[in-house]
Order: C-alpha cells, then sequence, then structure tokens
C-alpha cells in the first residue's frame, strides 16, 4: 500500500493501482449503482489530456520529458490498456471532478511507470491549463458527437425502409381513420410516406442539434475566464485536439456562457425526445394496424419473431415495436432529467453534467438500437393485408363523403344511416335508389375518387345531381 494525502487527509491506496487518492474517495462517496463512467468520456478526457500536453509544452509551460511521458501514456490508454483503472460511479457529485481527476492521476502513475525518471503531478503537469468545469463538458461533447453517426445512420436506414415501403403500396387503398373512427380512404402508399417525411424531420433536428454540441469551452478552465491558461493555449487546443480527434470543435464565443449554460445538452435532448415521441407513436400505429388477426383490424401482417405466449398456442405479439415503445418511454425520461439537471444550474456553473451526459450517451446508443432492430425485424419484412383492406373500404359507410358535392350533407348523412341499419354499402344503395347515374357512382367509388381531390364538377353533371 502507498499512502496519499489531499486537502481533506490521508488514504492508503493499492500499490499497483493507477487511480489515486480523488478516485478512491469517488467510489466511497458515490455508491449510486454499479454502472461506471461511459468509456467514451473516458476516452475523450484522455484526448485532451494529450493535447493539453502538447499544447503546454508549444507554450514554454511543460517540460519536453513531462511532455513526452503524458502523451506516451495517452497513447498507451487510447488502444484500451489499463481501462480497469477507470472505476469513478456515472452519477457523481462535483461537476465532474471525480472523473477528471481518474484521468490525471492515472495518466501521471502510467507516466511515470513507462519513463521512471519523470515524475508527475497530476494537478500541475496532467491537468495544467485545465479544470474540470472546461474538460469534462467538451469531452462530453465529443462523446456525444463520436456516437452520433450511428444515430443518424440508423434514422437514414429507418427513412429509406419507409420510403420502400411506400413506393410498394402507393395505390393500395385503406381506411382513413381518426380518433379511432373511420374516415374517408387513404393509400399505404400514403400512410408511409407521410411516416418517411416524419422521420426525415427528426434528421434534420438532429444534425442541427449536434452541429451545435461542436461548440465547447475548452481553454475557459473554471469558469469561463481562461485563469492559470496561457493566450497561446486557448488559440492553440482545439487546434491540436482537433487535428487528433479529427473533430471539427470550435471555441464557443463566449466561454463564461459556456461554462455556465447547458442549453446545448437540453437542445440534443429535445430532438432525441422529439425521435422518441414520434418513434413510439409510429410503433402504436403498428400494434395497432396489426392487431389481430381474426379480431382485429388485420390490415399490417408484422414479421412473426417469437412466440406469443407461454400459455396460449400459437399465439404471436408485435414484440419488436413494444420494445421500441420502452426505449422511447426511457429517452423521454431521460429528457425529464437532462430538463431539470440543465435548470438546475446555478451562477458561473452546472454541477449536474454528469446526470445529463450519462443519458444523453444512453439515448442516443438505445434510439440507434431500436431502430435498427425495427427496420431490420419488422419494417423490411412487413406487408399489407390488401385483400382486408379494400374490403374494409368497400364496406365502409364514411366514403359516401365523396356524395356530399352532389347530395348535400343532410341527404348523405340520411344515405350513410340507411346503409348501415341495412348491413348493405353506400355505393349499393346508391345504386339502388338511382340517385345518381351509375356511370358516376362507379366514377365517385374508385380507388383514385376517394383519394385524391375531385375535378371541378361539370354543369352538366350538376344537373343531373
Amino acid at each position: 500500500m502507498r499512502i496519499e494525502e489531499d486537502c481533506i487527509g490521508k488514504l492508503p491506496i493499492d500499490e499497483q493501482a493507477l487511480y489515486g487518492i480523488h478516485t478512491v474517495r469517488a467510489v466511497r462517496n458515490f455508491p449510486i449503482s454499479h454502472e461506471k463512467l461511459d468509456p467514451l468520456i473516458i476516452q475523450s478526457l484522455v484526448q485532451i489530456k494529450k493535447a493539453a500536453a502538447e499544447t503546454n509544452h508549444a507554450a514554454g509551460t511543460l517540460a519536453t520529458d513531462k511532455q513526452q511521458a503524458i502523451v506516451a501514456a495517452c497513447n498507451d490508454l487510447l488502444i484500451g490498456r489499463h481501462a480497469d483503472s477507470f472505476i469513478v460511479p456515472a452519477i457523481q457529485g462535483g461537476a465532474g471532478t471525480s472523473a477528471n481527476m481518474n484521468v490525471n492521476e492515472v495518466v501521471a502513475n502510467l507516466a511515470h511507470r513507462l519513463k521512471p525518471a519523470v515524475k508527475l503531478q497530476p494537478n500541475d503537469d496532467v491537468n495544467q491549463s485545465q479544470s474540470t468545469n472546461d474538460t469534462f463538458p467538451t469531452a462530453g461533447k465529443m462523446a456525444l458527437l463520436q456516437q452520433l453517426p450511428g444515430l443518424l445512420g440508423a434514422i437514414g436506414q429507418l427513412v429509406q425502409t419507409l420510403l420502400v415501403q411506400a413506393k410498394a403500396h402507393e395505390d393500395t387503398i385503406k381506411v382513413g381513420r381518426t380518433q379511432l373512427q373511420d374516415a374517408v380512404p387513404t393509400t399505404y402508399g400514403r400512410t408511409f410516406m407521410a411516416y418517411y417525411h416524419l422521420f426525415k424531420r427528426d434528421l434534420a433536428r438532429l444534425q442541427t442539434a449536434g452541429d451545435h454540441l461542436t461548440v465547447v469551452n475548452l481553454g475557459g478552465t473554471a469558469i469561463g475566464t481562461g485563469v492559470n491558461a496561457t493566450h497561446y493555449y486557448q488559440e492553440n487546443i482545439l487546434k491540436v485536439l482537433n487535428q487528433n480527434t479529427k473533430l471539427a470543435l470550435q471555441s464557443a464565443p463566449d466561454l463564461v456562457d459556456a461554462t455556465q449554460n447547458c442549453d446545448g445538452f437540453v437542445e440534443f435532448s429535445g430532438a432525441m425526445k422529439t425521435l422518441a415521441v414520434n418513434l413510439s407513436k409510429f410503433s402504436n400505429d403498428l400494434r395497432l394496424l396489426a392487431s389481430g388477426p381474426q379480431s382485429g383490424l388485420d390490415e399490417l401482417h408484422l414479421p412473426a419473431k417469437q412466440a406469443g405466449s407461454s400459455i396460449m398456442p400459437g399465439k404471436v405479439n408485435p414484440v419488436i415495436p413494444e420494445v421500441v415503445n420502452q426505449v422511447c418511454f426511457e429517452v423521454i425520461g431521460n429528457d425529464v432529467t437532462v430538463t431539470m439537471a440543465a435548470e438546475a444550474g446555478q451562477l458561473e456553473l452546472n454541477a449536474f453534467e454528469p446526470i445529463m451526459l450519462r443519458d444523453l450517451l444512453a439515448n442516443e446508443r438505445y434510439l440507434q438500437q431500436a431502430m435498427h432492430t425495427l427496420v431490420k425485424n419488422c419494417l423490411r419484412d412487413l406487408t399489407v393485408n390488401k385483400t382486408a383492406c379494400a374490403k374494409s373500404v368497400e364496406q365502409s359507410a364514411i366514403t359516401a363523403t365523396v356524395l356530399t358535392p352532389y347530395l348535400g350533407y343532410v341527404a348523405t348523412t340520411k344515405l350513410i344511416k340507411q346503409a348501415v341499419a341495412q348491413h348493405d354499402s353506400v355505393k349499393a344503395l346508391l345504386l339502388k335508389k338511382q340517385l345518381l347515374p351509375a356511370t358516376l357512382v362507379n366514377q365517385l367509388f374508385s380507388p383514385a375518387s376517394l383519394t385524391q381531390p375531385r375535378a371541378t364538377k361539370p354543369t352538366a353533371m350538376q344537373s343531373q345531381a
């Protein structure tokens, strides 16, 4: 064991451990769950330490041997070595200080192991020109940006799959429904095209919110004033970090603003929440349209993926939309957490970024995987029951809506009531009553007439009506 000391006191630390006293205190203080800090945040913090060492050395504030030792340690960590040294909990007090110090301690101790002649101090050397208050939120944004292409790709895959279904079913007529009651007909082509446009908007929203995540406060140190950092460091740290990571981070125009306010996280969370709301509504529609098969709507046939009951033989449930629903509930709940955490920030700093970043990173992963399984295990092999859809349109009295320009609202209502009472179709009853010429009736009840705006009614037709 070795003894380390901080402003609180002394603690024994395992001699072989790369972490130090700040890390051990964090583990003892925050026994909330077994969940550790996200590896992407750790990797991003390591990238910041490496870039800071290179920039500080160029500024003349860090000796060459220390710079080389820090870079060597960071390179070792960036290829995945010593991952078990990062043990701080994901949910932690202190605005991320425990996370930052865990990395500082590991880098300092590993650098000494790799270059025994060089002795490094975690705060003075590894954390030089930095504060948790600029490194932790920057690392969080870097982590979110690294996961974002996967999320955007999953939305793009969903959008393209919906477009394929829209084109495949552009002539498949179906009964429309408003408030779960029969409405005028539409087509499954239009239904899927509406979903296509819905998720295209989600894609655009997330792209815009993601662009805003590239604005960071690195170089602002404690509260955005840049105290203890050199002008050279402030002007060059992002150049070095971007060169090392291939990210396109940019410095916030007001570092004080960027240090204390978390509206960028709220915006990004809100874009994911909107996606979750839309995905959940879409999943609800899929489950309803596929309900039955004998006693439901039975318009969509979802791929059978697993037995649905431990007691009812042959039952198959819509398990893929169900799991997507549950993911969406989680994402929406996490958005509430992010919102409240951002709102709870005070004065020059928000102390609640650990829970924000934990939930934002989780939401990115949840949504990406949910859309992957939705496309792969449901939408690609989904089929439309064209026969049932056509029969429903034929039997639906609400198709009489196309008659109101010819018979008027009151007369059409009476016709609908009679058709329903006699269990007859409106078209058949109309032909029996000879209220309109048969050619006109057949034209009005054609799929094209039932699902599109009508042409201007000819004068001759008006007189016939």
